[in-house]
């Protein structure tokens, strides 16, 4: 009798996986997404000490249904386009409406291509790269952006990205978005007190 319990509670637990494995379909990755909404940082001259006097800044756009949560985790599926090192000229401190290059230069309009980073054992992503949020976030995938463009311009109070990338796989990544930003000023912010480019919860115009 007890083997025969054993078998249907091992079929039961093999049909509920199965259910889920159903539910659970893999993200598409999107080589050219519609970016839903996003916010801009700005930390000044941030690499002053290493010579750099151009102010930077950071963009970070989010499509699907990624949203932030209220422990301010990103949540959801989607596409999470974090550009970290975005060089502007001394005296600008919102984003400007030019075309901007991925470079290792630092000059003005120029972002650093990303890359991994590694300090001490740890390794993390840094300057410009895309995350794909799976359901399964042991799944989520990180790509490079190495070569490129982005252009910023506006239409009426709206602002206008698009997108024209390459990751370091050789693919093409593209994507647009269409509205308005979150703004925050982390000059005066105490570097050792943030996180630059964590998600946070920020106020956005609607």
């Amino acid at each position: 009798m007890k083997k025969i319990q054993l078998l249907i509670f091992f079929y039961g637990c093999l049909l509920v996986s199965c259910t889920e494995n159903q539910l659970v379909s893999p993200y598409v990755y999107n080589t050219n997404p519609k970016y839903t909404w996003g916010y801009v940082e700005y930390f000044g001259q941030e690499y002053a000490g290493y010579g750099i006097k151009n102010n930077l800044m950071s963009v970070s756009l989010f499509s699907d249904s990624l949203s932030i949560d209220s422990t301010a985790a990103l949540v959801g599926t989607g596409q999470f386009l974090f550009l970290e090192d975005v060089y502007v000229s001394p005296t600008d401190k919102i984003l400007q409406l030019k075309t901007y290059t991925i470079s290792n230069s630092h000059e003005p309009y120029t972002v650093s291509p990303g890359k991994r980073d590694t300090v001490d054992t740890e390794v993390f992503p840094i300057n410009a790269y895309i995350t794909y949020y799976e359901e399964n976030t042991a799944k989520s995938v990180i790509k490079y952006i190495t070569e490129g463009t982005f252009t910023v311009s506006m239409t009426g109070s709206q602002y206008v990205f698009s997108c024209d990338f390459k990751t370091d796989d050789k693919k093409a990544l593209k994507g647009t978005f269409t509205g308005k930003l979150g703004y925050a000023d982390e000059s005066l912010t105490p570097e050792i007190s943030r996180v630059k480019g964590h998600p946070h919860f920020l106020y956005f115009p609607r």
